[in-house]
């Protein structure tokens, strides 16, 4: 790697669709670490909602509302993500964690990441949501999104959740859907 070249984290995901908590950790990433790789994980297998495409353009418009003119990247990556990070120079890997719950898995997978990792341990830094962010989830939001549009409140909901660009991609998605 040359000397002039930065190493950021990554943070990693599937990001279906990327949610204010996504966005929150990212930012807050980039402050701790001066810049941030966001990579999107085209795993089919986990059969997403949104179309990998779709994910990485949704990403870009939140980080671009969020983090504008900041030092994030965001890329595709598909396979082992140690491989990836290795490939990339990772600085470390950059995890958001929600509760003791989502803790318990996480550390699980950075053990993991740590023992595939060649030829030094890839290193993990966990940062916990932020409580007001704290229930929201891709999967929540998704939830959300497909219950429908019937009332203002369930706008209020995803406009707390996301971005005004994925609401939009929400709405053609499930209205298209029903």
């Amino acid at each position: 790697m040359p000397n002039d070249a930065k190493r950021y984290p990554i943070f990693p995901g599937t990001f279906d669709p990327v949610t204010r908590g996504h966005c929150d950790i990212i930012a807050r990433g980039v402050r701790l670490f001066g810049g941030l790789t966001v990579a999107v994980l085209t795993n089919a297998a986990k059969n997403p909602c949104f179309p990998l495409e779709e994910r990485l353009a949704m990403l870009q418009e939140a980080i671009n509302e969020t983090c504008p003119g900041q030092p994030v990247t965001v890329a595709a990556y598909d396979g082992l993500l140690v491989r990836y990070a290795s490939q990339h120079h990772a600085l470390c890997l950059l995890r958001g964690v929600r509760s003791a719950q989502d803790y318990d898995y996480e550390v699980a997978l950075a053990q993991a990441h740590a023992h595939l990792s060649d030829p030094a341990q890839l290193e993990t830094v966990f940062l916990n949501a932020n409580p007001a962010l704290a229930v929201v989830s891709s999967q929540m939001v998704r939830h959300a999104a497909a219950a429908g549009y019937a009332s203002q409140f369930d706008d209020q909901i995803l406009d707390a959740w996301v971005t005004p660009g994925v609401k939009t991609c929400l709405r053609r998605k499930f209205k298209a859907e029903c």
